[in-house]
Order: structure tokens, then sequence, then C-alpha cells
């Protein structure tokens, strides 16, 4: 399953969370991703879902991103996954750019009335994935 993850202060990115996995294997993924137990919410009229920890106001997380459709923000890391008729499954690669590009700057919430949020973009930075290559640290002296 092929989804977008949303970092606070991240440019979103795909990851791939295999197929192979059993049930629990991959609730124990998914959970990992937004560190907690899971919540999904629907603002778009798409087949998406937005997966994040259901208690992370609560838990202190850092603020994420305001999300449309009167949920305010989510906190903490979140993802977006396609629906399948009984489960979450791949985000199609079309979704997939939309909301790379939606969630592409990041957000600092200044302040909040109910579900209104008061934030201010800000540039996200890229976060090296595991299918990038690493760079070396230019300000460090090799040794």
């Amino acid at each position: 399953m092929n989804v977008l993850v949303v970092e606070p202060g991240y440019l979103p990115y795909e990851k791939e969370i295999p197929d192979t996995l059993s049930s629990d294997e991959h609730l124990h993924a998914l959970q990992e991703i937004v560190g907690g137990w899971i919540q999904a919410i629907y603002p778009y009229e798409e087949e998406v879902a937005i997966v994040c920890n259901e208690e992370g106001l609560i838990d202190g997380l850092p603020f994420n991103r305001s999300v449309p459709g009167g949920y305010g923000g989510v906190f903490g890391t979140f993802f977006i996954c396609g629906l399948g008729e009984e489960d979450f499954c791949s985000l199609p690669s079309d979704l997939m750019e939309r909301f790379k590009s939606e969630y592409a700057q990041s957000e600092i919430l200044i302040g909040a009335e109910g579900n209104n949020l008061y934030t201010f973009k800000v540039p996200s930075r890229p976060k090296l994935t595991e299918n990038q290559p690493h760079e070396k640290n230019r300000s460090s002296p090799e040794r």
C-alpha cells in the first residue's frame, strides 16, 4: 500500500507499506507512522482518508497542518491513503500528486476559535527517506 506521509515541518513523501503483512503487523505499521492509536478522518469528497494519531493533541504532539471540512487541524504525523471496499488502500497517483502539492507548505498555528484555525504558512524542508541517497554534511570536516 502506497501512502503519502505528512510530518510537521517537512515536505510530504511517499511511503510503501508491504502488502505481505498480517492484519496485526499491518495495523502496527500504520500506528508506527503516526506514533500511536490511529484515527481516520474524511475531509474530502474523494475516496481518501487522513489517518492520524487519535491522541495527538492530548499527547502534546506538534501542530502539523490544517485540514478542510471543519476538522480543524492535525497534531503529529499523518498519512493520506485511498479507501477500498473494506479497508485502506494505496493512494492513486493523481491524488498523490494533488496532496503533495496541497500539503507542500508547513504551517505554524497562531491561534484557534473552535475548529477555525489561524495559521501561518512557511516553507517545508525535504525529509530524507530510505529511497533517497544521503548527502554528507558539508559543514563538518571529513576525517
